[in-house]
């Protein structure tokens, strides 16, 4: 008889990872339930029996967190495991308290316990909060991994937002798998520019079958993180993103601050965009936690398609979605774009929303802008609706996926873009990656 009653509270990413190689064949343990927050419609469903293993005949639960109690009472819950990332310390702590105020043990699980080892090197890319420019790092990282003879394939931070038996395992090579996944916005903005590159992309659910097959086809595994989470695979040269226009929160947020102390670089972007006071305040962190890491100093200049002229027009923006809602951006790069293109309004599109993206602004803070939105074909169409309701003489599309191919926009619009370049001066990706180049 399994001697604890364990609760994993998630977000349909790590809850899964930590579940899978820490708990599916432990005798000791039952995992009688998981929690869900910040994505939406990922509740009321089950984690399902063709991954939960034999154990769980009947597969587990999943439940909204603001249930939490309720569970711990009813399911007489021994352990809560706290499994999702991009969140304060102190909201981390008072989840802790709602937990072991009802009784229950309140546990994280560290690397030790959940890094798998892979057969060939690992480079992962991570970050200290959602938004810091952890994409165009990885892309960086990829072009130079290819530059020096490598072959590279990405292993993307799971997004397991539909049927979970069928994201298993997945792997993108075209936009065809893209579309034959049906995977949402969020998916597509990560996928989609290493395909764009010729990079295959892994993603899924079970992380060690994943790595299975991935390892065999190429030479440096790269782990593309997502949030501020820690890598799933222990990395041979672990790369950390720094936000210096959140100056401050690489050592506020978990895991983000985790990711900081054990980086073995740290980009300390937009440095373009910072003040020199912000700046020096993630160098002091970095001294003070990590003083053996290396500093690149990164710039993410923000470029408009084919020189688009926006000077004295209203304009929209739309933004990626989760570097505004748990990333806690008022906005992002697309507003950077407007501005310096001269457009004389950024357009509020807050009063045309409807139906789920209503929710969406009362639960987070966000200015006046559009989070890129799709998690279901009824938030895409009301995410659709917004765009076209919105008096905008142009739509500034700033994610790294091409919008136009999946909502229909009635007025005119452009793709704002932004690589990752090292300053001048500054010890670059290369130099990082040396250990496996």
């Amino acid at each position: 008889m399994a001697s604890r009653r364990v609760l994993i509270m998630g977000a349909a990413g790590r809850d899964f990872h930590n579940f899978n190689v820490v708990y599916r064949d432990d005798p000791e343990t039952e995992v009688v339930a998981f929690t869900a927050t910040q994505i939406p419609f990922i509740e009321n469903r089950r984690y399902p029996p063709e991954l939960t293993g034999p154990r769980y005949p009947n597969g587990i639960p999943i439940y909204l967190e603001d249930q939490l109690l309720r569970l711990i009472r009813e399911l007489e819950v021994d352990e809560v495991v706290f499994a999702y990332s991009d969140i304060s310390h102190l909201d981390v702590m008072h989840k802790a308290s709602l937990a072991m105020a009802a009784g229950p043990t309140f546990t994280l699980l560290g690397p030790k316990a959940t890094m798998l080892d892979a057969s060939v090197p690992v480079v992962a890319v991570c970050a200290v909060r959602t938004g810091a420019g952890k994409s165009q790092t990885t892309r960086k990282v990829v072009k130079d991994l290819r530059g020096g003879g490598k072959k590279a394939v990405v292993v993307r931070h799971p997004m397991p937002y539909g049927d979970l038996v069928a994201a298993r395992v997945q792997r993108f090579e075209t936009f065809d798998d893209l579309d034959r996944a049906n995977v949402t916005i969020e998916e597509r903005e990560e996928y989609e520019p290493h395909l764009r590159n010729g990079t295959v992309v892994f993603a899924g659910v079970d992380y060690k079958a994943i790595l299975e097959q991935a390892q065999k086809e190429c030479d440096v595994l790269v782990w593309d993180g997502g949030n501020n989470d820690y890598p799933f695979y222990r990395p041979t040269v672990h790369i950390v993103v720094a936000d210096p226009l959140r100056a401050g929160h690489e050592l506020a947020y978990h895991p983000g601050e985790m990711n900081f102390r054990m980086a073995d670089a740290i980009v300390i972007n937009k440095v373009d965009s910072a003040t020199p006071e912000q700046v020096a305040e993630v160098e002091r962190s970095a001294r003070e936690v990590n003083p053996d890491a290396v500093l690149i100093k990164g710039r993410s200049p923000v470029t408009l398609e084919d020189g688009a002229g926006l000077a004295g027009r209203r304009v929209l923006v739309i933004e990626d979605g989760p570097t505004l809602t748990h990333g806690g951006m008022l906005y992002g790069a697309g507003v950077v774009a407007a501005r310096q293109a001269g457009a004389a309004e950024i357009v509020d599109p807050r009063q045309y929303a409807i139906g789920s993206m209503k929710d969406i602004y009362a639960k987070y803070q966000i200015g006046p802008v559009l989070p890129a939105m799709g998690y279901s074909a009824q938030q895409l169409r009301e995410f659709e609706s917004m765009i076209n309701a919105t008096p905008a003489d142009v739509v500034v599309i700033a994610t790294p996926v091409d919008l136009r191919k999946l909502v229909k926009i009635d007025k005119p619009a452009v793709r704002a873009s932004y690589d990752l370049e090292e300053a001048a001066g500054s010890p670059t990706i290369a130099d990082a990656l040396r250990p496996v180049l």
